[in-house]
């Protein structure tokens, strides 16, 4: 697959610009500069929290219910899970992507979903497979290696709007790249053409 097709700006130029302008490849300082933001606002989030900072006086508020989540924990997986004869998740879950640069101290967590069926949800579309295919395309055009996997959280809601609700949460937490939600705070420097 060549760069050039594959890896675009997200803002594209005016259309006046964009029958004559080529499709920018991304360098490999501002890809690094890119992972480096967002592992500089996720890395605290992949600390643990101090034992002291969980505990709850009498007529205090209850504590966050996420305050120990630690995505870590769960298993990775490889991307290409979806082909294997037998899933190794069913039901609902929440499913997060993560890519895990050397040259950082925490992974990049880069986007969040959920799903009522586990083990079909990544067998058709999806738009965060473009965006990861793009990624992984830049990383190598950049000669970064990338080490990108998924983990799935079944210890979640059944019915749906909990589940999304959850999700959300999570999503405003850890400001994943690719969900679109957060797109535009990390100016995502590529997408699928």
């Amino acid at each position: 697959m060549h760069t050039a097709r594959a890896i675009s700006l997200l803002y594209p130029p005016p259309a006046s610009e964009a029958s004559t302008s080529a499709e920018l490849a991304i360098t490999t300082t501002q890809m690094r500069r890119w992972q480096q933001r967002v592992h500089a606002f996720q890395a605290p989030l992949f600390q643990p929290t101090p034992p002291d900072a969980l505990q709850v006086g009498l007529f205090e508020a209850e504590q966050d219910p996420l305050a120990n989540f630690d995505p870590l924990q769960l298993k990775p997986l490889p991307l290409s899970f979806w082909r294997w004869p037998q899933g190794p998740h069913r039901g609902a879950a929440l499913y997060l992507v993560m890519d895990r640069p050397v040259d950082l101290k925490h992974p990049l967590l880069l986007y969040i979903g959920e799903t009522m069926a586990a083990d079909r949800r990544w067998k058709g579309d999806h738009d965060c497979k473009a965006y990861l295919a793009a990624y992984e395309e830049a990383c190598r055009a950049c000669g970064l290696h990338c080490s990108t996997s998924i983990r799935f959280w079944s210890d979640v809601p059944k019915a749906t709007r909990p589940r999304r609700q959850l999700e959300q949460t999570l999503i405003q937490r850890w400001h994943p790249p690719f969900n679109k939600e957060t797109r535009e705070r990390w100016a995502t420097p590529f997408q699928a053409a």
